[in-house]
């Protein structure tokens, strides 16, 4: 998935520009790797001539308002690059059915003079500080989710803490009713032993007693 770079600009941005899957798609970055990083290429696409830099006046403008974000446009269209595009007209009208184009559509090369394709170093150092404030940006909305995800964290630990300290209070609780339970449970096996010797010593006198008068 694309992404918006990362890092601080290091230099004067430039425009690169690529089509990926059903989108044209540029940004504004420092280098052609930061350009990579920002489209989630695992590959070298200027290597592969499927990137280069680009000094088309609509495109670097688009760019240049909102450097390290990445623009998109249907592929095969000329319109605007924006944040978040539409996918293509085509692929709209057949749903969810693989698209039946084996390539892009190439559109017509834009005439530019010289003087349009040039970003004034003024503007450039615009888009670079404007750069260095989204960076900033994400950045700090980074270290509060990782704050949120720690507080979390603490409020499950303590939970969990609290739930173990119960169940083994539980069952201290419960060993000290069997060890009381196992005690009285001594205490009559031994009065049932004492009454059982007494009660043989008795009956034997008694039988003999008996035995004897018979005779």
């Amino acid at each position: 998935m694309p992404r918006k770079l990362s890092g601080k600009p290091s230099r004067k941005l430039k425009t690169y520009q690529t089509s990926l899957g059903f989108y044209d798609q540029a940004v504004a970055a420092p280098s052609m790797k930061a350009a990579l990083d920002a489209w989630g290429a695992k590959s070298n696409l200027f290597h592969q001539g499927i990137a280069k830099e680009t000094d088309d006046a609509d495109i670097v403008a688009a760019t240049m308002a909102a450097p390290g974000v990445v623009l998109r446009r249907p592929v095969g269209s000329d319109g605007a690059f924006t944040e978040h595009a539409e996918l293509p007209t085509d692929l709209a009208e057949d749903g969810d059915k693989p698209s039946s184009r084996s390539k892009p559509k190439k559109r017509p090369a834009k005439t530019t003079t010289k003087s349009s394709r040039k970003i004034d170093d003024q503007e450039a150092r615009r888009a670079a500080a404007s750069f260095a404030k989204e960076e900033q940006r994400r950045e700090s909305a980074r270290r509060k989710e990782e704050a949120a995800r720690a507080r979390e964290r603490a409020r499950r630990e303590k939970a969990i803490a609290a739930a173990q300290a119960a169940l083994d209070k539980a069952r201290r609780d419960r060993q000290v009713r069997v060890d009381e339970i196992e005690a009285e449970r001594a205490a009559l096996d031994e009065r049932a032993g004492v009454e059982e010797a007494s009660w043989n010593k008795q009956r034997i006198k008694l039988e003999e007693a008996v035995r004897r008068a018979r005779e």
